[in-house]
């Protein structure tokens, strides 16, 4: 079968639904994409760019493309084709996820410890929040200085304190702490971070990608959807796992290796991140939609003049 009119950039799953969307970021967010080469990547990329050209390299197979469209898609940026740095990346969301997770629900007892390990989460959730913004919209050093300490500061004043807030609480609620402080820091870190898409608006366009203009109203709901699906990721790990920690410290295996603690809940983290990382960027489509009629007037009127009735839906990349 001839491959030059193969549509590579169209989902192999039904992207309109909640399931073909979790089989597309279990795909994509697969954490052994993360210890490829940037020389295996830019292979990929290549591939992915001649077949966009309509010249498939003869002897190329359907499952090479599908494989070179999987390594793009975890590694280049969607709205610039640029080589997204690793720490960044969905599929390092794993690996570095539980790790910094895992040391956060262990290290929650002092307040040096809460403090090291919030800052060092809100770093890498700076860099994750960075790099997987809309790149249409430019943000500045300085702007990307403050939100990192806006957030930070907010996670470390929940942190802190709700840790001596919770020192005559049940056990279990000091355990809960540290998602409160990630919970609260999302809230700040990502609008902060894409202060810009929500100050001068998100690209959105028709069906077909045609520019239409820049929507405030568009860059709130997709900003605010990656909010929820950040909280959501973390969630059931750092809710779920300090219930199992509890009852398991109290029997008398686990008072005798308290030393793998930290280890443990750093392995059950990643068990959980495994499948709540796909999942949590599967509850809203990446390619947002909105109704005409919901976007600013002077939007709203433009497109109306434009085009009448047959635009009823803009579409805009949301990140992740």
């Amino acid at each position: 079968m001839s491959l030059s009119s193969f549509d590579i950039d169209a989902p192999q799953w039904d992207q309109s639904t909640f399931m073909g969307r979790l089989k597309h970021f279990f795909n994509i967010t697969d954490c052994r994409t993360a210890i490829l080469p940037d020389s295996r990547l830019d292979e990929a990329k290549a591939l992915v760019e001649s077949c966009r050209a309509g010249s498939v390299p003869p002897g190329t197979t359907e499952e090479q493309l599908h494989y070179a469209k999987k390594l793009y898609d975890s590694a280049f940026h969607p709205d610039t084709g640029d080589r997204m740095n690793l720490i960044g990346r969905m599929s390092f969301q794993v690996p570095g996820g539980m790790a910094i997770t895992g040391f956060m629900l262990q290290f929650y007892r002092t307040v040096p410890a809460v403090v090291f390990w919030q800052w060092v989460n809100q770093s890498f959730n700076a860099l994750v929040n960075y790099t997987n913004r809309n790149a249409a919209s430019p943000i500045t050093p300085k702007q990307i200085g403050v939100a990192y300490v806006t957030a930070t500061s907010t996670a470390l004043a929940t942190a802190v304190g709700l840790n001596l807030y919770t020192k005559k609480a049940p056990p279990l609620v000091a355990r809960w702490v540290p998602f409160a402080a990630v919970a609260a820091a999302n809230c700040v870190n990502i609008p902060m971070m894409r202060q810009q898409e929500i100050l001068n608006g998100i690209a959105v366009t028709d069906e077909n990608g045609n520019k239409l203009g820049h929507s405030k109203k568009a860059a709130v709901k997709g900003i605010t959807q990656v909010v929820v699906s950040r909280i959501t990721m973390a969630a059931p790990g750092m809710i779920i796992l300090p219930i199992i920690m509890q009852r398991l410290e109290k029997y008398k295996f686990m008072q005798r290796i308290t030393y793998l603690h930290g280890p443990i809940q750093v392995m059950m983290v990643g068990v959980f991140l495994i499948f709540m990382v796909p999942a949590a960027c599967s509850l809203f489509p990446q390619r947002c939609s909105m109704a005409v009629s919901k976007l600013e007037p002077e939007l709203r009127d433009s497109i109306m003049s434009q085009y009448g009735d047959s635009v009823q839906h803009v579409y805009f990349n949301k990140g992740l």
